[in-house]
């Protein structure tokens, strides 16, 4: 787990007040200390793939709710289906 400042600093475009707002709106999620915030693996991609919409693909700050939405959903879906393969594989004796 790293903190609020090594998270900002392992990132050189990412401003303390975007990550500020990507928590307020539940767009990282990290876990909250007494003393500050811990960011885990997951939220060091999540804020990576944040960035990738917003500076290479040019995704607005309005889009990104719903585009963020839609990826969550394609990742929940890809989940469930190798599950899915999976146990159909045990039942097939695989």
């Amino acid at each position: 787990m790293i903190t609020f400042e090594i998270l900002c600093a392992r990132f050189t475009t990412l401003q303390p007040d975007d990550l500020r707002r990507w928590i307020t709106e539940g767009y990282v999620r990290p876990a909250a200390t007494e003393r500050d915030l811990q960011f885990q693996e997951i939220d060091v991609e999540r804020v990576r793939l944040i960035l990738e919409l917003r500076d290479e693909m040019q995704v607005n700050e309005e889009a990104l709710p719903l585009v963020l939405s839609l990826l969550d959903q394609l990742y929940a879906l890809r989940r469930r289906m190798k599950r899915l393969g999976m146990a159909l594989d045990e039942e097939d004796g695989g």
